[in-house]
């Protein structure tokens, strides 16, 4: 059985809060240190929108954080980009994305042209990791370049199988405003790459909040994010976001596997509004939370 740590959104800057006022630092050191006796961990996967303003700054703390909570269990901790991300700023902080234990590169990068994909193995799993980033928009794409090396990739099964990481998911919820515009677009032709191989599970951030649904028979999972959450108890027509770091425990290799358990940080202010968001009007309410 491999057991992950997913994280995703960590939102965090050079200058600290996020742009709605939120201190992603704060959330995650109080999410890891809420999850330290989580046992057994093989890994964790960080899936995107790392720094809030894509800088080098934000990734670094991010990776400095995750990359102690990994050290302290001797296991490696992987990346990919958001669409809040900037290449450059990712790169300079996190390599290819897949980092050992004492935080040396691991894997090998997929070696294409504006993208940071990448490939690594834990305990007989393949980890991949996928760049759906768009510059300047909040949907995802990936390219036929990027799919052909995914294909090639997953030709031959891994030991323990495989997953795919992702911030894009390649499904969505019309309980969510907006949503479809905002995921990975065309998701068919992912699905046609997975089909019929060895991908236990796709992990992806992005949303917000926790969703599981299937993409050729794959599951997809989307973990809560850590900056903040979306509340679905919000009326219908409009978005609301809280705070509330969550996080997933993914187990594989067991018996009704995949499984996915939603764990929460313990923190008073949860729930607390940070903005509420009409898709129709563009109006964007938000509040300034000191963390």
């Amino acid at each position: 059985m491999v057991r992950i740590l997913h994280l995703s959104d960590t939102h965090v800057s050079r200058t600290g809060p996020d742009e709605d006022g939120v201190d992603g630092v704060s959330a995650l050191r109080g999410l890891l240190h809420d999850v330290r006796r989580v046992p057994d961990l093989d890994l964790v996967v960080v899936s995107g929108d790392i720094a809030d303003d894509g800088s080098a700054a934000g990734c670094t703390t991010v990776r400095d954080l995750v990359g102690q909570f990994a050290a302290e269990r001797g296991i490696p901790h992987v990346y990919c980009t958001g669409n809040h991300d900037r290449r450059e700023g990712f790169t300079a902080a996190l390599g290819h994305g897949h980092l050992g234990p004492d935080g040396a590169p691991i894997g090998r990068a997929a070696g294409l042209d504006g993208v940071i994909a990448a490939v690594s193995s834990v305990a007989g799993l393949r980890v991949i990791t996928l760049d759906s980033l768009v510059p300047g928009e909040t949907y995802g794409v990936l390219g036929p370049d990027q799919l052909d090396w995914l294909a090639a990739e997953l030709s031959t099964p891994a030991p323990a199988g495989s997953i795919v990481v992702l911030h894009h998911p390649p499904v969505w919820t019309d309980a969510v405003p907006y949503q479809r515009s905002a995921v990975l677009q065309e998701p068919e032709a992912l699905g046609a790459v997975l089909a019929d191989t060895d991908v236990q599970a796709v992990l992806c951030g992005h949303l917000h909040h926790q969703l599981t649904a299937q993409l050729a028979n794959k599951p997809v999972w989307v973990t809560p994010g850590v900056i903040t959450r979306i509340d679905l108890t919000a009326p219908s027509a409009l978005v609301r976001g809280v705070l509330g770091a969550g996080a997933t425990i993914v187990e594989l290799g067991r018996a009704f596997g995949p499984m996915f358990h939603t764990v929460h940080a313990r923190d008073p202010r949860t729930g607390t509004e940070v903005y509420v968001y009409d898709p129709q009007t563009g109006s964007d309410t938000t509040e300034e939370v000191s963390a």
